[in-house]
This record gives C-alpha cells, structure tokens and sequence, in this order.
C-alpha cells in the first residue's frame, strides 16, 4: 500500500497554473481534491487529472461525491445518482414481495449505484471518493438529510457495505463519512463558528 504526505489540496480553474504545480509538487502534498469548479466537460477534466499525475505520479485525485444533492460533476454523460435515501426507502419498502426482498433489492441498487459513480470518475482518472455518508439521519441536521441512508445504524451499514462493493468492482478508493456523526447535530460543520467572550 502507497502513504500518501498528509495535506491534500485544491485549485482553483479548469487547468493547473505553473503556482498549481509547485505547490502539487511539494512534499507534504498528497493529492488534491476536485470541486464543481474544476469542471468543465469529461475531456477537460481526464485532461486536468492527466495534468495532475505529470507533476508527480504518486499524487492522489480524490471527489466529494456521492450523488444526490453531492454530485460535483452532473453533466457530459455523468449519471444522476440518487440521494442516498432513495436507497433507505426502497429497503423499507412494503409490498406484496416476500420478506427481505425489498432488502436485497436495496442493497443491489446501492452496489450498482456505487458501481456506476467509481466507473464514470475513474474513466476521467480520478483516483478517490468521499463517500458513502455514514451519518444517521435524525432529521435534525439539514447538512446531512437525504445524504444519509436513514436512520437504522444496521440498514446503514448494510447499504454502505454495498455502494462501497460497488466502488471496489469499479476499482474506485473511497472513504466513509462523517466522525463521530454529524446527523444528530444542526450547525454546519462546514462553516466556521465564531465564539464570543466576554471582556
């Protein structure tokens, strides 16, 4: 297994500047991420992460996506990938099926959903998704929502273990998130906080 240097950082256009470069060059730099600003079209982004490896092989693209309302690249042929509670729902799902069917078409969808998100970034030569979301879905936190499975910690896990079979039989890295849980709390982890004290 390859280590990677601990920072991983963005750009900011379709291309690297010659600043882009050195700053992927240094050392401490692992990769960097991709952001819907980095695209264009499916040729411009193979092209970006073709770039991104002449600076140094070892460097990994990673995307926050995960489909849904986390999908950063949607057009030129990028499939639409549902919010991860579509998959929730279809397991709770009620009908005339024998018991557990609902389940296992779930869990199929989720591995055929993963499936199809590691295929479509690793042809663009991306190497690593932040995804599935792991969080529990209170419906507390509007950050997480549809993002999350659902709540049931046991669906989630299952549903998770399938998108991220998926991902593998796409030979597509992924990471789950969030620690220790962002779906039972409001406030944005996202966006910095600002505590006052008194004078």
């Amino acid at each position: 297994m390859t280590e990677h240097a601990p920072l991983i950082i963005d750009i900011a256009g379709h291309a690297l500047t010659g600043d882009d470069r050195r700053r992927l060059a240094h050392p401490l730099v692992g990769g960097m991420i991709l952001f819907a600003r980095n695209w264009e079209n499916r040729e411009q982004l193979a092209a970006l992460c073709a770039e991104i490896k002449t600076v140094r092989e070892d460097l990994l693209i990673s995307v926050d996506h995960e489909g849904g309302r986390v999908q950063r690249f949607r057009t030129d042929g990028f499939t639409h990938l549902p919010p991860m509670r579509a998959l929730g729902e279809l397991w709770m799902k009620k009908g005339p099926q024998p018991e557990g069917a609902s389940a296992m078409q779930a869990m199929e969808a989720a591995t055929a959903a993963g499936y199809v998100l590691g295929a479509e970034l690793r042809a663009c030569g991306v190497d690593f998704s932040f995804t599935p979301v792991l969080d529990l879905d209170y419906g507390d936190s509007e950050v997480i929502g549809n993002r999350a499975f659902g709540r049931d910690p046991r669906i989630v896990s299952m549903l998770a273990r399938s998108l991220m079979l998926g991902l593998l039989q796409a030979g597509m890295a992924n990471c789950g998130k969030h620690f220790p849980g962002h779906g039972f709390v409001k406030a944005d982890s996202h966006r910095r906080s600002r505590s006052t004290t008194a004078a």
